[in-house]
């Protein structure tokens, strides 16, 4: 193999030939830009240069690709060194959420995860397993971390199918079912379990997963951008919650009985119960498990128990910043529960830090924006509008680009331009606050369309159940077009009229 072929094998590892070549083709054409047309269409180019690894990453983490353009823009004087630094240093609160409270809710994820396997078999009809489980993951994510709550939704899904190869065992099972009062036994080979136990573990995740996202916009730490907002916006998290309740709880009954209704009518790949057969074996597996616990790992879940109860409390009195909050978790659950090797609490940031990363980057592509004025001429568009029909506005653009690109980024430039344009006295503090509401709902709700958008869902596209479960891009796409339109539609009525 020669050099160029190396370098060429190595350039964003496994991805695709031709997203290497159209990564390569944006970092030639920035500089060419830059001299023929100037600034302002280079800058503009880069943003879609940018939201095309946003848009792509299943076939490369953004960090890499994103973080070539954004050095690029650096180095050509889109943007300074400074001006990044100062981004990073106004959200320094955002990266400190990231860092310490999704590791803090780490160490909590044995709790969650006997809770969530207690759900799971105590609860028999599928449609109040869905709406139990999809409001059980609002409620985490409103406190805890949508990404941390769904990788504990996807801990109990790859350890029940591991269970049910105890069960794949033989060919043919029996399978219960109740029909006019009486008891029939129907055959189900191997495959058909299968298939069905597959379409009842997807559906369940999709629920979950909608469910972080119903919680994860009602409060200031259930999602990145929340706590960007906040800052800017200078609210606590009773305020928070307060100011985002009109359009929030709306939102949050509409999918609740999306959720409802889904299983009922079984449509778009919903409906499917678990197997009895598959039943019956998890919960022998459950039982035994819980005979196996010793006094020690009781006192751990204890534990666990009594510091989620603090983490709440510290939240909601607004005890320190909220990763200051999340170190203290950290501190507290390692301390009390034994964990104490430098290897065992570094496991805790792995799922945090690269987006974490990612988001130095985002801020790096928003100095640019920020240095070459690139959104004034837009925001001061919809700004000459009738006040009425602005926040509908941002709601909508704000869902349509966080749909295909991040809502993290997309809120933290619309936060940034109508910051601006507060402090230049072309709103009022009143309106800045109403458009603030719209752009972390319109961040939040829509975003649910693609894995693009909420990254709670590309974490689970993502993770090896994904595949064991066939739970593919568009799969997934068509499960949320139902939450997606009633979520979406709900929430631009509750902020065109409740707002």
């Amino acid at each position: 193999m020669t050099t160029t072929q190396a370098l060429i094998k190595n350039f964003l590892g496994n991805s695709p030939i031709w997203y290497k070549q159209a990564i390569v083709l944006f970092l030639i054409l920035n500089p060419i830009l830059l001299y023929t047309v100037g600034p302002v269409v280079t800058g503009w180019t880069l943003i879609f240069e940018f939201i095309f690894t946003l848009a792509l990453a299943l076939k490369c983490y953004p960090l890499q690709p994103g973080g070539l353009l954004a050095l690029e823009a650096i180095i050509i004087g889109l943007a300074s060194p400074e001006t990044v630094y100062h981004e990073v240093e106004s959200n320094l609160e955002v990266i400190l959420l990231l860092m310490f409270m999704v590791a803090g809710i780490y160490f909590m994820k044995n709790m969650l995860l006997w809770v969530f396997t207690k759900l799971l078999l105590k609860i028999h009809s599928k449609i109040a397993l869905s709406l139990t489980f999809s409001l059980f993951a609002a409620l985490l994510s409103a406190f805890l971390d949508a990404l941390t709550v769904t990788a504990v939704l996807i801990s109990v899904g790859v350890g029940f199918y591991a269970v049910y190869h105890k069960v794949a065992s033989g060919k043919q099972f029996q399978h219960e079912e109740h029909d006019h009062g009486d008891d029939q036994l129907v055959q189900l080979d191997q495959h058909e379990t299968l298939a069905q136990f597959r379409a009842f573990l997807r559906s369940l995740l999709m629920h979950g997963a909608v469910g972080t996202a119903l919680g994860g916009v009602c409060t200031l730490v259930g999602e990145p951008q929340n706590l960007l907002i906040a800052q800017k916006a200078d609210w606590d998290f009773v305020e928070f919650f307060i100011l985002m309740a009109p359009v929030t709880m709306p939102v949050l009954a509409a999918g609740l009985a999306t959720c409802m209704l889904l299983e009922k009518l079984k449509w778009f790949g919903y409906g499917a119960d678990i197997p009895r057969s598959v039943r019956g074996i998890l919960e022998e597996f459950s039982a035994e498990q819980d005979r196996k616990l010793t006094p020690s790992d009781k006192l751990a879940l204890f534990v666990q128990i009594v510091v989620a109860i603090l983490l709440v409390l510290a939240l909601a009195f607004h005890l320190a910043a909220v990763g200051l909050i999340g170190l203290t978790v950290i501190i507290l659950l390692t301390a009390f529960n034994g964990i104490v090797e430098e290897h065992q609490i570094g496991k805790a940031f792995e799922e945090a830090l690269p987006f974490t990363a990612l988001l130095v980057v985002f801020f790096s592509i928003v100095s640019v924006i920020h240095e070459q004025h690139l959104f004034q001429p837009i925001i001061a568009s919809v700004l000459a509008l009738d006040t009425h029909v602005q926040p509908g506005i941002f709601f909508i653009a704000n869902g349509v680009l966080s749909a295909i690109s991040d809502n993290v980024f997309v809120a933290t430039v619309y936060i940034n331009e109508v910051l601006e344009a507060l402090h230049a006295g072309s709103i009022s503090r009143e309106h800045f606050d109403l458009l603030a509401i719209a752009i972390n709902t319109g961040t939040n709700i829509p975003s649910v369309a693609t894995p693009n958008g909420q990254a709670a869902f590309l974490f689970l596209l993502t993770s090896a159940l994904a595949p064991l479960i066939r739970l593919s891009y568009g799969t997934m796409v068509w499960m949320a077009l139902p939450y997606t339109v009633v979520m979406s539609l709900t929430g631009y009525f509750a902020v065109t009229h409740f707002l």
